[in-house]
């Protein structure tokens, strides 16, 4: 059975096309059965569209309270059908209730090796750290900020003269293959809710 998901995303919306080119080329066995955004400019709804997925804006700041957006979000992913929600670059931190009628079934891409670099400008953060190596890590979401368990990461080498665009190219690409290689041991079976996985190694 193919995986039925739902993107939450903010903004470009990379990781997004990443889903929609493996499921379109017949490398994910998976469904991507709506995508939202809390952002009716972001890109990443202009993606979904050009793909036949039905595209949904729902503004957070049309909504009183963080508890209100969520549920407005929930009976939108119920409505498409989804089984599994993927945040990929969604700039909102999801409420208790709302992990909690998932069970363990939220997973967030993150663009560094958690722990490390928790939170916004992750490679900013590695390169004013000085780090060899970076990466990124696929990760279950709890009621904390990238802080649930962690089901595989991808590393990348801090290279001679990277800034934080070129570097964060490289770990874009990462983000990229790690997601798709982690949906697709999901829709196998081999990646159960709440579970890891044994990490990945560098690219």
């Amino acid at each position: 059975m193919a995986l039925n998901l739902g993107v939450l995303v903010s903004g470009n919306g990379t990781n997004l096309q990443a889903i929609l080119d493996a499921v379109g080329r017949g490398a994910l066995d998976a469904r991507v059965r709506c995508v939202i955004s809390n952002k009716s400019e972001a890109f990443a709804l202009e993606r979904a569209r050009k793909a036949g997925v039905p595209a949904v804006s729902i503004a957070h700041g049309a909504y009183a309270t963080r508890e209100a957006f969520d549920e407005a979000v929930l009976a939108a992913l119920g409505e498409h059908g989804v089984e599994w929600v993927v945040l990929a670059g969604f700039m909102r931190v999801l409420t208790p209730p709302f992990l909690r009628a998932w069970a363990g079934r939220v997973v967030n891409v993150h663009p560094a090796l958690l722990p490390s670099f928790p939170g916004v400008n992750a490679v900013r953060q590695a390169l004013a750290h000085g780090v060899k190596v970076t990466g990124c890590t696929l990760h279950f979401v709890d009621e904390g900020v990238d802080s649930g368990p962690i089901i595989a990461q991808r590393a990348v080498p801090v290279l001679d003269g990277d800034d934080e665009a070129s570097l964060g190219a490289r770990v874009h690409e990462a983000e990229h293959e790690l997601l798709v290689s982690v949906l697709g041991d999901i829709a196998a079976g081999r990646v159960a809710p709440g579970a890891r996985r044994e990490r990945g190694g560098p690219t």
